[in-house]
């Protein structure tokens, strides 16, 4: 896994961080794996920066050959479940691709006071929904341990998706001693099922985090 370090913190020793999940091309409407509205959360995000003194990032950052997608597996299509590194595989189309227009961030995201963009999802043998670690818990992208070396032990969470990318990198901040708040308002959900999204947030309430809303941070 691949961690980049923009440039190096100059503010006091911060408890507190906000991170960023996947605000990417392909997940917003237009991109490979869009989901609903998911571009509306970005002028809200760019506010919610001006609270934080520590920012961070993940970036889905996927090999063309990655098992996790569909296209890579003959006779299968979007939406089978495979086996993947032992782990159970939902097949997704191709998205996210390293150097691709639609690994990049959103074009109106502020990214200029960002301390450091986590890259997951670079080993094709296993998928990677967590900024923590991939799906069978064997790739550590670093996140954890850069954040606590700058001293933060308040994580707040927004970004795509709230029943995927987010749920899970939320419930392995908690797992790592982190006290893990949600963003509600500053995500959505794929739902490929209606509740998806319902049945995440009352998840991640019931492992600790704390659900809020933006209004009570900006």
């Amino acid at each position: 896994m691949q961690t980049r370090i923009p440039k190096e913190n100059t503010h006091q020793t911060p408890m507190k961080a906000l991170l960023i999940v996947d605000m990417q091309n392909d997940f917003v409407p237009g991109g490979a794996l869009a989901v609903k509205d998911g571009d509306e959360i970005v002028p809200l995000i760019n506010r919610l920066q001006k609270s934080f003194d520590f920012v961070v990032a993940t970036q889905d950052w996927h090999p063309d050959d990655h098992g996790s997608f569909a296209v890579n597996h003959e006779g299968k299509k979007i939406g089978d479940f495979i086996t993947l590194a032992g782990t159970p595989q939902i097949l997704w189309p191709a998205h996210c691709i390293q150097d691709s227009e639609g690994a990049a961030f959103h074009p109106f995201l502020n990214k200029s006071n960002w301390k450091a963009i986590f890259q997951k999802g670079t080993n094709p043998e296993v998928d990677s929904y967590s900024g923590f670690y991939d799906n069978n818990r064997k790739g550590d992208t670093g996140l954890s341990a850069y954040l606590k070396e700058a001293g933060v032990q308040k994580l707040y969470v927004c970004g795509l998706a709230l029943d995927y990318c987010v749920k899970f990198t939320v419930l392995d901040g908690i797992s790592e001693g982190f006290q893990v708040f949600l963003i509600a308002d500053a995500t959505k959900a794929v739902n490929l099922q209606p509740d998806d999204g319902y049945n995440a947030l009352r998840e991640m309430e019931s492992a600790g985090a704390v659900i809020l809303k933006s209004e009570e941070l900006i």
